[in-house]
């Protein structure tokens, strides 16, 4: 007889739903990227080389649209560090995808005030649009949906991050309507941000 409770590992929050991400095709920079992270490692000192780690794997995404394991195992070799050490990195953050993604990456903020805001619903009018759940990219391969946390315009909710642009106050009426501006205009049918100052 025994007090301690049985734990059912690999059930629940034991789960592990980790995978590893696919090698991928032979990864290496093109000169013109390669010669963009050397300017940008150049901003630190040589030992905290590896602090230019997240503009070398945004690198990555830009050249080859997703980072697979032998991408994060040259920017191990450029950086200094390990595959491992890289690939915490990418794991932990969701602006990084390890699987092709669509032309548009829409990511619709889902926390507190954007939700209050109808969020949900705006993920839901777009999955109808693109036929598609969340995580997904539509048959065109043109659109990826995905939902994220705070992306820090609470006032101007609910948010869409499209890419690296935004588009704020994003009503639920007007999401399929998004769509169908973004395959028209592209970028120029966002909103940007409010705050964004020219120079």
């Amino acid at each position: 007889m025994t007090f301690h409770p049985l734990m059912p590992y690999g059930e629940g929050v034991h789960k592990s739903e980790r995978a590893l991400p696919e090698r991928g095709e032979p990864f290496e920079y093109t000169p013109d990227n390669r010669a963009r992270l050397e300017e940008i490692a150049r901003r630190y000192p040589p030992e905290r080389r590896r602090s230019a780690m997240l503009p070398a794997l945004y690198l990555v995404q830009q050249q080859q649209g997703y980072i697979t394991a032998n991408a994060m195992q040259h920017v191990a070799e450029v950086i200094g560090l390990t595959p491992a050490e890289v690939e915490d990195v990418v794991s932990y953050y969701v602006m990084f995808y390890t699987k092709p993604v669509g032309k548009y990456v829409l990511q619709v903020c889902r926390t507190l005030s954007c939700a209050l805001m109808g969020a949900e619903q705006v993920t839901e009018e777009l999955a109808e649009k693109l036929r598609v759940k969340v995580g997904e990219t539509d048959a065109s391969g043109e659109f990826t949906l995905l939902e994220v946390e705070c992306l820090g315009a609470c006032d101007r909710a609910p948010v869409v991050m499209v890419n690296d642009h935004w588009h704020e106050r994003l009503e639920p009426s007007a999401a399929g309507k998004l769509v169908d501006d973004l395959r028209l205009r592209g970028d120029a049918a966002l909103s940007g941000c409010h705050l964004k100052v020219e120079k």
